[in-house]
C-alpha cells in the first residue's frame, strides 16, 4: 500500500532521516520545511524530476495550461462517475498508468509540497480507498465503471513549473483533491478536499484513523464549551454534506455559530489546534504563516455544529472566518465515511498572486 511507500519518497525528497523503523518514520515529528525561493525551487525541482520520467504521451496528459477552467478539475469522487463540474476525468496521469519509477517519482513531487504529516495524511486517504477497492470488487457488477484504490489517483501540473512563476500541483482521486499553488514565494493548499472510507482501517497491525485528529479534536472542543456556548454553536438543523465542496467555488455561506470572540483562551488554542489539522498539511513554514494569519483573526471566526455531541457518533461542523472555510461531514448515518473541505474564501487557487 501507498503508506509503504512513504518511506520510500521521504527519504527521496529528504524529509525522513535514514535509519529509522517504519512506525518510527512514520510517528516522526515533521521536520521544519522551507518556505519561500527555496521551497518553490525543491517543487520545480521535483516536478522536473517526474517529467523527466515521462514520455511525450504521459508528459502531455500531465502538464496542462493553468486557467479558470482547468484548475476546477477536481472532485471527491471516484472514477467512473461525473464530477461535479461535468468533466468525466480528472487532470493528469494517474499512477495506474505509470511504471514503479514513475510512481515514486509522482509521488515525491506530491511529498515537496507538503509537510511530513500532510504527506502521511494524504497516503493514509490513498491507503483506506485500496481497502475501499478490496472489500467492494466481490460485491460489484462486472459492468460497473466506478473504480476506488491507489491506481485511481491523478497527478497534474498546470502551468510551468517555476520558481518565479505561479503554477499549480493537483493530485486526487476519490475523497482528496490536494490542490497546490505556488507564486510568489508562497504556496497555497486552498480549496482542498480530504476524506475518508473506511475512516477507521488496519494495515500491518496498526489501527489507522487518516482523519481521527480533526473528529477527536473538534468532540473536544464542543465538549469543552458550557451549556450557554454549546447553545450557541449548535445549528437548528441537520447538514448531511459540505456546503462548500467541489463545484462550489466563489458560492457563499452567512457564518453561524458561536463566534470565537465568546471562547476562553484555552477553548480559543483547542480552535486553533483543530484548524492545524488542515493547514498543516502544507510545509511547515507555509503553514505557519496560514495560521498565524488565522489567529490573528480569531475574534472574528465562527465555530457552528449540527449533530451528537458524543465522540463516536456522526457530527457536522463548520469553523468559518474571514481567510478559512472549513466543513467536516460524516456521511449517512455512520461515522466510517467522512467528507471534509478546507478552503480560504479570499484566495483559493492563489487568487491574490501575481499573474492569477
Amino acid at each position: 500500500m501507498l503508506q509503504l511507500k512513504l518511506v520510500a519518497v521521504l527519504l527521496l525528497v529528504g524529509l525522513v532521516p535514514s535509519g529509522l523503523s517504519t512506525v518510527q518514520r512514520g510517528a516522526a515529528p515533521a521536520l521544519s520545511g522551507v518556505e519561500g525561493p527555496a521551497a518553490a525551487v525543491r517543487a520545480v525541482d521535483a516536478a522536473n524530476a517526474f517529467l523527466a520520467t515521462l514520455d511525450d504521451r504521459q508528459r502531455a496528459k500531465v502538464t496542462l495550461p493553468l486557467n479558470a477552467t482547468t484548475r476546477t478539475v477536481w472532485s471527491n469522487l471516484p472514477t467512473g462517475t461525473r464530477m461535479q463540474v461535468g468533466a468525466t476525468e480528472r487532470n493528469g496521469l494517474k499512477l495506474g498508468d505509470m511504471s514503479r519509477a514513475q510512481q515514486d517519482a509522482a509521488l515525491a513531487l506530491v511529498a515537496s509540497t507538503l509537510s511530513r504529516g500532510g504527506y502521511q495524511k494524504v497516503t493514509r486517504i490513498v491507503d483506506a480507498d485500496q481497502v475501499l477497492e478490496t472489500r467492494t470488487v466481490p460485491t460489484r457488477p462486472g459492468t460497473s465503471q466506478v473504480r476506488f484504490g491507489r491506481a485511481e489517483y491523478y497527478v497534474a501540473m498546470l502551468g510551468t513549473p517555476s520558481a518565479d512563476g505561479r503554477w499549480m500541483m493537483q493530485f486526487g482521486g476519490h475523497h482528496l483533491a490536494i490542490n497546490v499553488t505556488i507564486g510568489a514565494g508562497q504556496t497555497i493548499l486552498t480549496p482542498t478536499h480530504t476524506g475518508a472510507q473506511p475512516a477507521t482501517y488496519t494495515l500491518n497491525g496498526q489501527t489507522i484513523r487518516p482523519l481521527g485528529g480533526e473528529n477527536d479534536k473538534a468532540f473536544k472542543l464542543m465538549n469543552a464549551l458550557d451549556a450557554a456556548q454549546q447553545k450557541q454553536a449548535l445549528l437548528g438543523y441537520d447538514v448531511r454534506n459540505i456546503v462548500l465542496g467541489p463545484g462550489e467555488d466563489g458560492k457563499v455561506i452567512q457564518p453561524e455559530g458561536i463566534r470565537a470572540s465568546a471562547f476562553r483562551p484555552d477553548q480559543r488554542e483547542m480552535l486553533l489546534d483543530l484548524v492545524s489539522e488542515w493547514v498543516d498539511i502544507l510545509n511547515d513554514e507555509a503553514s505557519a504563516a496560514k495560521m498565524a494569519e488565522i489567529k490573528a483573526k480569531l475574534a472574528d471566526t465562527y465555530f457552528a455544529w449540527s449533530g451528537s455531541t458524543a465522540n463516536g457518533k456522526g457530527a457536522y461542523f463548520r469553523v468559518q472566518g474571514p481567510t478559512v472555510l472549513i466543513e467536516y461531514a460524516p456521511q449517512g448515518a455512520g461515522t466510517d465515511h467522512i467528507h471534509t473541505i478546507y478552503r480560504d474564501p479570499t484566495n483559493d487557487y492563489g487568487s491574490k498572486l501575481a499573474g492569477r
